[in-house]
């Protein structure tokens, strides 16, 4: 897997402050995308051990909420086995911390993948520059959907996707 930055202190990319690894590659390709230089899977840098060592100290600090996938895409097929791999060891390393991702695929496309059942909350969907808002709660355009997929995956129709609301806002 390829990345671009890790972002500290992050407020805008989920619930709480939050550390976001931006991954390289993507084949949605979206009209006014924010982050067109992550679309190419062999741009950016080899997340290594150094890279993974760097995103853990951040992960260890107790006002950290969690980690944010983003990118690019985390389930570009260029990503998702490392991705898995990450989201399941952030998750025994760091129970209590919350994990996010960004994709441009839609709930009914990935609910079924492996790495579901370590993410928490899900932003799905392309960008669509038409529907943009900037109004919008931890998402770009109207289209896309903030889901809860712990909830979600405990019913019976998992196609159904639950939406997230925080604690604090109901």
């Amino acid at each position: 897997m390829r990345y671009h930055n890790i972002t500290k202190d992050d407020m805008l990319n989920g619930d709480g402050l939050r550390v976001v690894l931006w991954v390289a590659g993507c084949s949605h390709c979206c009209k006014g995308c924010q982050n067109p230089m992550t679309w190419d899977p062999d741009g950016g840098l080899l997340f290594d051990n150094m890279a993974k060592t760097e995103l853990f100290e951040q992960l260890d600090k107790s006002y950290i909420s969690g980690l944010t996938l983003s990118g690019g895409d985390p389930l570009h097929s260029a990503n998702r086995l490392d991705v898995r791999k990450l989201a399941q060891e952030v998750k025994e390393r760091y129970p209590e911390k919350t994990i996010w991702m960004y994709t441009g695929y839609s709930w009914d496309q990935i609910y079924h993948y492996p790495v579901m059942q370590y993410v928490d909350v899900l932003v799905d969907g392309e960008f669509i520059l038409e529907q943009k808002d900037n109004s919008l709660l931890w998402k770009g355009s109207k289209n896309q959907k903030v889901i809860d997929v712990k909830k979600t995956l405990q019913q019976t129709d998992q196609l159904i996707p639950v939406l997230y609301c925080p604690d604090y806002a109901k």
